[in-house]
């Protein structure tokens, strides 16, 4: 499903604000004025409903280009004077020079204007002082508005399967009448879902106008939608349809196009301008912004930083005295989750705690922010530790990585991270999905 986009979500802003950098853990990656570059075929399937097997689209169905996308960046702009102009001449700037000009053509056409208006003996000159009507540019028109949610209307889609496993749909022959639907078929037992929650779902979707199918996370390249429910990441459909849901839940959602794709349709994905969608949601996973993990905790070995979890708040890292740096990378899995395996490009939801491996000191942790991760595995959004540490562990798992200084931030101080340091990490893997 898509964030806004072209997939059965669409796509939408990203998020986290501001600079990207931001919320990485450590903060930007190392490289002097360096831009981390991501392949298309990592970057397919991120931020929105794309189509299964298809790479992201940009709102209104269009394609995005199939060269290498700059993801993320950490040049910085130098400072210049006056908003970024350079100053020329010496003392005034340029900003100085322009707006100096543009007052005297307002006082130059000020005074063309009276002229006009008040010539042929002080008679107003109505159409030299009126703008010509014809040519003036349309107003752009403004998106419809999203109707509000019901929970049933006069005809309604009949779904058959079980929760889990691709739904069947059928759709009557009578066309919708423009009703936004959400109509749980099945509630689960699992946690609610509030607004900013971390959500993954599974899904089967139907073009009711059309009769014709739409791409599915139960087909064979299909993965569930993971996204912050109630934060206009995805469309309406998706995104407004699962707050106040439970996980386990099974929800119906009859999509009028201001609750799907707008008028513009989705051509990539044959949804025209004015057909209503059909989708059958299964939630699978529901994570509040400040979860973490629970269950059996296995001690790490003697030779590593011994972990003291302290629930919602940064864990202790207590270092092993005279240990080496270790110049490979180390992990130890301190609690076995029972989900999937996190593969590359998918995007996983985390809480970490980073530390020093020689003295313990943490210098970065989600839980101080009350605010899960989320990055695209193998991605090269985060350090090289994380995208190899964490790829192939399971959802609900709580992984230690130590991770050599060749893997982190090399010979770069950052922060509270002296140069040539090597990390210790403690991640708590909450979901992962196509995101």
């Amino acid at each position: 499903m898509s964030e806004k986009e072209s997939s059965p979500g669409g796509a939408a802003n990203g998020n986290s604000a501001g600079d990207p950098a931001d919320s990485r853990p450590g903060g930007p990656l190392p490289g002097d004025g360096e831009s981390i570059v991501v392949p298309p075929s990592i970057l397919k399937q991120q931020a929105g409903w794309a189509a299964p097997g298809e790479a992201q689209r940009r709102t209104g169905g269009t394609k995005t280009d199939a060269a290498p996308q700059i993801f993320a960046s950490n040049v910085r702009r130098e400072d210049t004077s006056e908003a970024g102009y350079d100053e020329n001449p010496p003392g005034v700037g340029r900003l100085g020079v322009i707006l100096g000009t543009v007052l005297a053509l307002l006082l130059v056409g000020s005074a063309v204007t009276l002229y006009v208006v008040n010539k042929d003996d002080g008679k107003k000159d109505t159409a030299a002082a009126q703008p010509d009507a014809t040519k003036s540019a349309p107003a752009t028109p403004s998106a419809e508005p999203v109707p509000p949610i019901k929970d049933t209307a006069k005809v309604l889609p009949t779904v058959t399967g079980e929760f889990g496993k691709k739904a069947s749909i059928e759709v009557p022959g009578e066309q919708a009448d423009g009703s936004f639907v959400v109509k749980v078929l099945s509630e689960g037992s699992g946690a609610k879902i509030e607004k900013n929650s971390w959500t993954s779902v599974d899904y089967t979707a139907k073009d009711w106008t059309t009769g014709k199918d739409i791409p599915s996370s139960y087909d064979e390249s299909g993965k569930p939608q993971i996204f912050q429910a109630g934060t206009d990441a995805l469309i309406p459909a998706l995104d407004q349809a699962v707050v106040g849901k439970k996980a386990g839940s099974r929800v119906m959602v009859v999509a009028p196009p201001a609750a799907a794709f707008g008028a513009q349709g989705n051509p990539n994905m044959s949804i025209g301008a004015k057909d209503n969608l059909v989708f059958v949601i299964d939630i699978r996973n529901v994570s509040a912004p400040d979860a973490t993990v629970s269950g059996t905790v296995t001690p790490p070995p003697a030779d590593f930083p011994q972990v003291k979890d302290n629930g919602k708040k940064p864990a202790e890292i207590t270092p092993v005295k005279g240990a080496a740096d270790p110049t490979e990378l180390k992990s130890h899995v301190l609690i076995k989750g029972t989900g999937p395996k996190v593969e590359k490009g998918e995007k996983v939801v985390v809480q970490y705690t980073g530390a020093l491996f020689k003295d313990g000191k943490v210098f970065d942790s989600s839980l101080s922010k009350g605010q899960a991760f989320a990055f695209p595995v193998g991605g090269g959004q985060v350090i090289a530790g994380w995208d190899q540490g964490l790829e192939g562990q399971t959802v609900g798992s709580r992984v230690e990585l130590v991770i050599p200084a060749s893997l982190g931030y090399k010979d770069q101080a950052q922060g509270d991270i002296p140069a040539n340091s090597t990390l210790v990490f403690v991640v708590d893997i909450l979901d992962a999905g196509q995101g």
